[in-house]
């Protein structure tokens, strides 16, 4: 889990992503084809599984994930699910179209900490118009219990 071994960080030059669908994209992240973003380098979680519609995002909670209170913060939570979701947007699209989070919601359900082991936030397309696209995600530990789950809703534009 995480540290992603054999995997680059950076981003796909615009030009080499024009000609690429989405799928192709995602997949190539997961891959490690592609590089990852570099807030994944910050954060150390991986893109692992991609597929259309469906994108998995994994990390290893470590203490360098803590707020205050001694629990992975909420917005390590709420990135890994922005993540899943808006690539599993991304993973419907054709080529030379792109998306971004318009707005998402979550709720966080148990605390997450570096003795819940592996966590997985799996994001699944809703539904993905020519403008628009929606889905959900679900934040689960290694006995599949739920963590955090959320929404979001992407803007769909030519890249």
């Amino acid at each position: 889990m995480a540290k992603s071994y054999g995997k680059s960080y950076g981003t796909v030059s615009a030009e080499q992503k024009l000609g690429m669908s989405g799928l192709d994209f995602v997949q190539g992240l997961a891959s490690g084809d592609l590089p990852l973003n570099t807030i994944a380098r910050t954060l150390d979680y991986d893109v692992t599984e991609a597929e259309h519609g469906r994108v998995v995002v994994t990390l290893l909670p470590t203490d360098a994930h803590l707020n205050p209170a001694g629990t992975v913060h909420g917005g390590l939570t709420a990135t890994l699910l922005d993540s899943c979701m808006g690539l599993a947007v991304q993973s419907t699209l054709d080529a030379g179209t792109s998306q971004t989070t318009l707005e998402f919601k979550i709720s966080l359900l148990r605390p997450i900490t570096p003795d819940t082991g592996p966590i997985r936030a799996e994001g699944h397309v809703l539904n993905c118009g020519r403008r628009v696209g929606t889905a959900e995600g679900r934040v689960t530990d290694a006995k599949g219990r739920l963590l955090a789950h959320g929404t979001t809703t992407c803007l769909i534009f030519p890249a």
